[in-house]
């Protein structure tokens, strides 16, 4: 039996440092960056993998095609704002969106734990029909498994997205170039802490809302302006820091931002502060950001400021588009922030999140 050369036993993650898989492998900071660089991508490496981008983008018989998949495990069920089911739908076509394409199907797979009331299942179900119905997709296939009581966790959502790139651009990491403003499209932290205060019992003054909703209608608007989008990436785990540290890395440039410029509301900014986190790693599932030559910034906000994203049971205000930052110059790829006193200072990943289970 011949052995290719290039096969090795020994594992890629040093093992004496961790043995098992950790929480924060799964909680978009630097230990989920090193388990998909250092063990999936050279286990699965191929151009459009390569690409590091939400969703992949693929040329099949002369249309070009985004393709995305995701995983939802949110402990609660339901939260203010909205719930696994709206929660999958709505984060897939973010992800399809991203890369520009419109988003058409969706397939649904459910991991369901014995003992789960019909009645949950039947409201989530009915959560996803009507997010998708919201963000004009169909769910057209799925597949159903059931796991012994005390296994599940309730219920675990999979989700597959295939849309179509109807604009010639190629929105990638590797399209940033200097001088590109970062242009974020509203307030950040809202879907970390509405999960955390249900799961906590906390009570704050106001509700807060989790900022679930479907964005693919609003980067559309913008690609049918002419807007000249570089790079988009949604701010999910790991929150708006840890996307701008994957896109400075992969594309190789410096990103400058301005904390006084990234809004965050009262009550989250209060909440954040109490427990001890930081809104730039609060996860959201609703906001993005986008990287455009400074030319089209003015009329990307407007179409923006202008856009309304239609969220069923929501008091939420209207976004706040707002430019946070620009692309400095080519370098080893680092986030650097302007504090509210004026001092510099790099921005990185933590190490984990400051909340699991959060989508």
């Amino acid at each position: 039996m011949s052995m290719n050369p290039n096969f090795t036993l020994s594992c890629p993650i040093p093992i004496q440092q961790y043995p098992t898989v950790l929480l924060a492998h799964g909680g978009g900071g630097k230990l989920m960056h090193q388990l998909i660089e250092q063990m999936f991508v050279p286990a699965f490496s191929n151009a459009t993998l390569n690409v590091r981008q939400d969703a992949a983008a693929i040329a099949l018989n002369g249309q070009n095609l985004a393709f995305t998949t995701d995983s939802y495990v949110v402990r609660p069920l339901f939260f203010p704002g909205g719930d696994i089911g709206s929660l999958a739908v709505n984060g897939t076509v973010n992800d399809l969106a991203m890369v520009g394409a419109r988003p058409l199907y969706l397939s649904a797979g459910f991991i369901l734990e014995e003992g789960l009331p019909m009645e949950t299942l039947w409201r989530i179900v009915q959560s996803m029909q009507q997010a998708a119905q919201a963000a004009n997709v169909q769910i057209v296939t799925g597949d159903t498994k059931v796991v012994d009581n005390g296994k599940g966790d309730g219920i675990f959502v999979n989700t597959a997205g295939i849309g179509i790139i109807e604009y010639p651009q190629i929105i990638a990491p590797q399209s940033v170039q200097p001088g590109d403003v970062v242009i974020l499209n509203g307030d950040i932290g809202r879907h970390g802490i509405a999960i955390m205060a249900v799961r906590e019992g906390l009570e704050f003054e106001t509700t807060i809302e989790s900022d679930s909703a479907p964005l693919a209608d609003l980067v559309l608007q913008l690609l049918a302006a002419g807007i000249e989008i570089h790079c988009m990436r949604d701010l999910t785990r790991g929150g708006l820091a840890s996307a701008l540290n994957e896109i400075a890395e992969v594309a190789g440039m410096e990103i400058a931002i301005v904390e006084t410029q990234i809004p965050v509301r009262e009550d989250v900014q209060g909440a954040c502060e109490i427990l001890g986190f930081d809104p730039l790693y609060v996860a959201n599932e609703g906001r993005f950001v986008a990287f455009i030559p400074t030319k089209d910034a003015e009329q990307a906000l407007g179409i923006m400021r202008s856009h309304k994203i239609e969220k069923e049971n929501s008091n939420l205000s209207d976004i706040n588009p707002c430019i946070i930052g620009y692309v400095t110059e080519k370098s080893s790829g680092i986030v650097k922030m302007t504090s509210k006193i004026g001092v510099q200072r790099i921005v990185d990943m933590l190490s984990g999140e400051q909340l699991p289970r959060i989508c």
